[in-house]
C-alpha cells in the first residue's frame, strides 16, 4: 500500500500491519529509502475516530468499491 502526499509524490510504502499486544505496528519505507516501525496505541485510535464525521466515515467504506 502507499501514501500520497498533496503533489502525488509518493510518502510511505507500507509492507506490514501487525499487532503487538495493544499496539498497532505499521511498518514500511518513507520517501521508497528510510524503513520505518510506527506504533498506533489504543488512546491515539479513539482520538482518530473524534475526528471522523458520518460522512467521512460513509465516504471510507465506499472506497473499497471504487475504482482507482
Amino acid at each position: 500500500m502507499k501514501l500520497y502526499g498533496a503533489d502525488n509524490r509518493e510518502l510511505m510504502t507500507i509492507t506490514e500491519i501487525g499487532r503487538d499486544g495493544n499496539v498497532l505496528i505499521v511498518r514500511g519505507r518513507i520517501f521508497g529509502a528510510m524503513p520505518m516501525t510506527a506504533k498506533l496505541r489504543p488512546e491515539e485510535a479513539r482520538a482518530a475516530l473524534k475526528l471522523l464525521n458520518l460522512r467521512t466515515i460513509l465516504f471510507l467504506i465506499s472506497l473499497f468499491f471504487r475504482r482507482g
